[in-house]
């Protein structure tokens, strides 16, 4: 029971088309794209926080697996390699950006 794409948009056109404005944006639900970057960096921060702390009790001896160490330090350098991948999609698409002409 597929329905056609024809029932499922307006036939009228571009009538019930509204134009977006700076008050609408504010409007939406959810959380935005620069507080899931705020969140996720602090979340990279903690973990690097943390295998730190890991290395300096396995330098110390005092960590009896070797093991949760490197995972935990494997674990921080992939967050990060992929925080810093995003921050280069999103500034080479705001570069692509600002390139379009009007």
């Amino acid at each position: 029971m597929i329905n056609s794409v024809s029932n499922l948009l307006p036939v009228s056109g571009t009538s019930s088309v509204q134009s977006l404005q700076a008050a609408d944006a504010k409007k939406t639900a959810g959380s935005s794209f620069s507080d899931f970057l705020n969140q996720a960096m602090e979340e990279v921060n903690t973990e690097q926080l943390q295998a730190d702390k890991m290395t300096a009790l396995a330098a110390a001896g005092q960590v009896p697996d070797l093991h949760s160490v490197m995972i935990a330090t494997e674990k921080v350098t992939i967050s990060f390699q992929l925080g810093v991948q995003i921050r280069n999609k999103a500034l080479e698409s705001y570069q692509e950006i600002m390139r379009m002409q009007m």
